[in-house]
């Protein structure tokens, strides 16, 4: 019986969203973003040396298609990629109104987001007065730290001796539909992060926030490290998902990664976590040889997003993508004979662009194990309503399979 993997190259972009200009970065609007061929260009111009070389090299998703992908996206060859394409290649466009992760992975999952999220827009004095005090008071403390938009490395240096002489937890978001509340380890404690961010979700998730997240971190000022131990309290999809189709189904669904939070633990039988990327790409590869007959593997790779792309660090994504890529090279003979594996992305995080959020674009669609198969420009709910056919499963909502 025919697998499958889902693997979500979180944030890998490939420029051309039709309604990008509706989507800002410092007040700059996304047309033009292009997050894929923005860093081969800048290592083709030897402008992303630092602990790598060259133009960019991932042979293994080239020759799935990833440059015939870009260039159907957004019309711009990627420099120093370009081999025929042997996969399933094609490129995704999102409807949800938002470049967020619970939008872009619900709908790759076969559901788009009905509503509108509710988002902090003022960049200081975030929050209204009474979800201060509500925070507060689920904190035990006299107050919040922070109440403003800012990058999360940022203010934890910015505020950290704050927070530690006080007590009182540092709160900010961002462009996305996020509250985000860090706080220190050992001083603050990691439970009661926890247990705070679980208590204050559902007041924030009635406001159509996507995500509570919690940001440890240790360390003293000047030296404040975040941790592994980030947990994001999402709210749940509005319908049931492929995951959900699958499990109904009678199979085995694995999560790697942040999976299992981003769709609140729904049809997920077995969740794989790990401290860094190299910890799930070790999932990914023993579920190669011993996921079960019929089973669906959903995996999220989130630092490229979360360490280089909010960072605007190119050289450090470069090196990321291209470790990424000789893994491949590990997980890729493990396939058997009828499976699939989809590699996509959730919306962009163009490193070279204004800012520090997401950037709105389209994202590649490549495929290995069902040989050459251009699919042309299709819906990030297609690939949900794929999955489910491939397996054999009756997809739901409006997703049409490509296969």
């Amino acid at each position: 019986m025919a697998r499958a993997f889902l693997i979500v190259m979180d944030s890998v972009g490939i420029g051309g969203a039709p309604d990008a200009a509706a989507f800002f970065n410092e007040g700059r609007p996304d047309t033009g973003a292009n997050t894929l061929a923005h860093i081969a260009a800048a290592c083709a111009e030897g402008r992303a040396e630092d602990r790598r070389s060259g133009p960019l090299k991932l042979p293994h998703l080239d020759a799935l298609g990833l440059s015939a992908a870009v260039a159907l996206a957004s019309g711009v060859a990627p420099a120093g990629l370009g081999v025929d394409p042997q996969g399933l290649w094609g490129a995704a466009t999102e409807v949800s109104k938002g470049k967020d992760t619970p939008s872009g992975h619900w709908e790759l999952a076969g559901v788009p987001v009905p509503w509108d999220w509710h988002y902090f827009v003022d960049t200081k004095g975030s929050f209204p007065a009474d979800l201060v005090e509500f925070v507060a008071r689920a904190a035990g403390t006299a107050g919040i730290l922070g109440n403003c938009h800012a990058p999360g490395t940022a203010i934890i240096e910015r505020l950290g001796a704050e927070h530690l002489r006080t007590g009182w937890p540092i709160c900010y978001t961002s462009a996305d539909s996020v509250f985000q509340i860090a706080a220190h380890e050992e001083s603050f404690g990691l439970d009661r992060l926890l247990q705070l961010c679980r208590d204050v979700a559902p007041r924030l998730h009635a406001m159509k926030v996507g995500r509570v997240i919690a940001r440890p971190f240790t360390g003293a000022p000047g030296a404040f490290t975040r941790t592994p131990n980030r947990r994001d309290f999402a709210i749940e999809p509005p319908a049931p998902t492929v995951l959900d189709w699958v499990e109904v189904a009678g199979r085995v669904t694995h999560a790697i990664g942040k999976i299992g939070d981003i769709f609140s633990h729904r049809g997920i039988t077995h969740l794989h976590k790990g401290k860094s990327d190299a910890d799930l790409m070790e999932h990914l590869i023993r579920l190669g040889s011993e996921a079960e007959e019929g089973s669906l593997t959903f995996a999220n790779f989130v630092e490229f997003d979360s360490l280089w792309g909010h960072r605007r660090d190119v050289s450090g994504y470069a090196r990321a993508l291209e470790w990424f890529d000789a893994c491949l090279g590990r997980f890729l003979p493990t396939l058997r004979p009828g499976d699939l594996a989809l590699f996509t992305a959730d919306h962009g995080n163009d490193p070279t662009w204004s800012g520090t959020d997401h950037t709105r674009e389209r994202v590649p669609v490549l495929g290995h194990g069902l040989g050459l198969r251009p699919v042309g420009q299709v819906a990030y709910a297609d690939i949900g309503a794929s999955i489910a056919t491939h397996l054999g499963v009756a997809p739901h909502g409006p997703g049409r399979s490509f296969l």
